[in-house]
């Protein structure tokens, strides 16, 4: 990163002896990650299984640039503000549907005794607090839940939110979240809430949470998801559910770390519930159980293997078998290398996007890739550079 020092400010006060003083500091920082990526048994524009290779970003973070910055105000409190713009590597858009700032984008104040307070476009507690201590915090999208119905790898964040973040205690801390509608005389319109708490001693850390968001009210059959929080439909696996009344999402997560080793478990219920407005009848449940082991091989090499289970009963009934892998070698304190891979199997049947119940496809994480078959293969070379 770096550091660019703004200003350190002495104001002389009429009428009054003595100075003030307010010391800033704006950080520029950004990080690209690149790859080569096959993908196997993806659809194609005729709608049939093909093979795929290409150009993706992001696969371990997703690419960005941003701005942040503080403002000592003395008395230990200071005021903090965060920009952060995410793009598409291999055409220079803009991410996050287009937004320019769309991935977070909020001012706040955080001191040492009261914590946290910050207002805009934000990550929910659940991302913040449990996500840390899952595969996806070191391998990314390739170990990520099949659509990301749960979140895990970040899909979703929201606009017009106050969140709280508690200083540490003991080892303990939480984090609560509430999003305003913004809908005149329908206060509760679009909102979404989410709490979280982690907590950690020595070498295991445990954290659980849970989200809500609420689709937009609607007089009307409703055609999208419209909530101040963006939507987990990242592929076939629950597109259906775009017109869901609400989403809520309960997840809890252990990690123990012994020397080199980091072992990790977590588990989440994801519910897309329906009203009379919807397109579908039945909330659709996706219960979710996944583990993963990671090996410090040297002081550069990271290896891991995860396994997701993912199962969805209520509307529709489908079994998601992945398994991931991963390896990571740093070639310097700003750039590393990684060769990532997944295979997933599915069974059962799943709603399509237009309505129709038909065999569960495959479809790795949250990439968006579908598959008109039971399987699906992935593997990506790439290369990660911080600035």
């Amino acid at each position: 990163m770096k550091r660019i020092a703004l200003s350190t400010l002495s104001l002389a006060l009429l009428g009054v002896t003595g100075a003030a003083h307010a010391q800033s500091s704006v950080t520029l920082y950004g990080l690209i990650d690149e790859s080569v990526q096959y993908a196997h048994n993806t659809v194609n524009a005729a709608g049939n299984n093909s093979n795929q290779v290409g150009l993706v970003g992001g696969n371990l973070q997703g690419d960005r640039w941003g701005l942040k910055g503080t403002e000592d105000l003395g008395g230990g409190l200071k005021a903090i503000f965060q920009l952060e713009n995410g793009f598409d590597l291999n055409s220079g858009a803009l991410g996050q549907g287009g937004k320019m700032f769309g991935r977070q984008a909020y001012v706040g104040l955080t001191g040492d005794q009261f914590g946290t307070v910050t207002l805009g476009r934000q990550y929910d507690p659940l991302v913040d607090l449990v996500q840390p201590l899952t595969a996806d915090n070191y391998f990314g999208s390739t170990f990520a839940t099949p659509g990301d119905v749960d979140n895990n790898d970040n899909s979703s964040r929201t606009n017009s939110a106050i969140k709280y973040t508690s200083p540490v205690w003991g080892g303990l801390q939480f984090e609560g979240f509430y999003a305003l509608g913004g809908v005149a005389g329908a206060t509760g319109s679009g909102q979404t809430w989410s709490g979280a708490a982690t907590y950690a001693t020595g070498p295991f850390s445990v954290a659980a949470g849970y989200f809500r968001a609420d689709n937009g009210n609607s007089t009307a059959l409703r055609t999208t998801w419209a909530s101040t929080s963006d939507g987990t439909f990242d592929n076939q696996v629950n597109t259906a559910y775009l017109t869901a009344k609400s989403i809520g999402i309960a997840s809890v997560a252990a990690q123990y770390v012994a020397g080199p080793f980091t072992a990790s478990l977590r588990y989440s219920n994801a519910q897309y519930k329906p009203d009379g407005n919807s397109a579908f009848n039945s909330t659709e449940k996706y219960n979710i159980g996944a583990a993963y082991l990671g090996y410090q091989a040297t002081a550069a090499a990271l290896v891991g293997v995860g396994y997701t289970y993912t199962k969805s009963t209520g509307d529709t009934g489908a079994t998601y078998h992945q398994i991931s892998v991963g390896g990571d070698y740093t070639l310097s304190k700003r750039t590393d290398i990684y060769l990532v891979g997944a295979y997933q199997h599915a069974s059962g049947d799943q709603r399509t996007a237009g309505g129709a119940v038909v065999n569960a496809g495959a479809a790795i994480g949250s990439y968006g890739y579908n598959s008109a078959s039971s399987s699906q293969e992935l593997v990506s070379l790439g290369i990660r550079h911080k600035f």
